[in-house]
Order: C-alpha cells, then structure tokens, then sequence
C-alpha cells in the first residue's frame, strides 16, 4: 500500500520528536507569533529572560515568556533549564545565592535553601527592629493628618523627612493616599498592617493628639518648597 502525506509526516514526526506548540499556535496554519530575528544570539533571549524573571511576582509559565520573546516554547523551556543549571553552578560558574524553579505551572527565581537561615534571620530582623525617633514622630505626624504630603510633614517636624517617609514605605505602616490637587504633591496615610501592630480597630481609636498639632491651612505655603 503506498503512503500518502499523512504517513509521511507521521513518520517525520516519530523521527524528529515532539515539536513545541507555541503560545497561539494553530496547528494547521503555524504560530502566530513573529519569527526572531536571525542576528538575535542565544545568550540574549537568556538576558531577556532573566530581565522579566526579576520583576515578576509570581510564577510566570514559559507560554508567556515564549509569547513575548517570539520563540517556540520548547526553547524557551530549553533556555530556562540552561538558566537554571548555571545558577546551580553546573556551566562552570560558582553556584549563586538564588535559584529557578518551576513551581506552580510557571517560573520564577528564590532565594537558595542552603542560605534559608541567613535569609530568616534578614527578614526576622528587618520586621523586628525598632523605629527611631524620628520616624516615630513622622508616623504619629501622618496618623493625625492623613492624607498628607512629604511638604507638610517636614514642615510640621522642622525637617526633612524623605528618608523617613521611605522608610515607613518599606516598612509598610503608611501607604501613598494620590496626589493633592492643588500641588499635585503626594500623599500619604497610614495602612492597615500600622492599625494591625497598633492594635487599633480604626484610625477613631487614635488618642485625641490632633489639637496639639499645626493647622493644615497655615502650612499650604510650604508644599512647594518642600516636595
């Protein structure tokens, strides 16, 4: 019996392998996504990966990577394992800090298990140090005026407060409230997790300090020498 097309390309397929599908592809029409060009070397779509890897916050599946990137996801999925093995250090580089699994149906980069001690003790410590006093004083300056701008805590404080504010950021106890409209300066309160370590259910809980403190309306001035 003599063989026709569909014989032939079954028998392509078993001798070549499984070919990757790529993020769109239609197996009758070919992949949808734009070829890459000739002049593009190995070592660049390793970078481009690595760039999108250090900015994702969860797990990103290789479709997604093969679809921006324009390759098929095969080699993609061959590029992540390269990936993977240098950080291990098994490409002739010293093996790194951090590491890239597969987890959850996509792949993102963490921390080595071997350094986990030194990692909790980092983040124990970073959550754990004491505020100073000047951040203190910003904290207690945003609490009763929230929203507020940089401008007029500084100017409540006497000082700059760049830095502090920053830090409260990172810290997570206050949180950006938009811009004002008028100065268009940015504006902050505080966030859930400061009520949470404050063990308040609501900002009404604070003690009655807001008397104490400046008026906004004598402060308006400052805004733009501040910012």
């Amino acid at each position: 019996m003599a063989s026709g097309p569909l014989d032939e390309a079954v028998g392509d397929e078993m001798q070549s392998g499984p070919r990757a599908v790529a993020v769109g592809e239609d197996l009758h029409s070919g992949p949808r996504y734009e070829p890459v060009p000739d002049d593009v070397l190995p070592e660049q779509h390793l970078s481009a990966i690595e760039a999108v890897l250090m900015v994702v916050d969860e797990p990103v599946p290789a479709t997604d990577l093969a679809s921006i990137l324009g390759l098929p996801t095969g080699q993609v999925l061959e590029l992540l394992a390269e990936l993977a093995a240098d950080y291990r250090g098994e490409r002739g580089s010293r093996a790194r800090g951090f590491e890239l699994r597969e987890v959850a149906g996509g792949w993102r980069v963490y921390s080595a298990p071997v350094h986990a001690d030194v990692v909790g003790r980092f983040v124990l410590d970073g959550q754990t140090a004491r505020l100073t006093q000047a951040s203190l004083e910003t904290l207690a300056v945003i609490a009763y005026r929230q929203p507020v701008s940089r401008g007029r805590i500084a100017a409540i404080r006497g000082v700059n407060v760049d830095g502090v504010v920053r830090t409260l950021v990172a810290r997570g106890l206050i949180e950006e409230a938009g811009h004002d409209e008028e100065g268009g300066a940015m504006r902050y309160r505080t966030s859930p997790y400061f009520l949470e370590r404050m063990g308040l259910s609501s900002l009404e809980d604070l003690p009655p300090l807001a008397p104490y403190l400046p008026e906004m309306g004598a402060l308006d001035d400052v805004d733009g020498e501040l910012r």
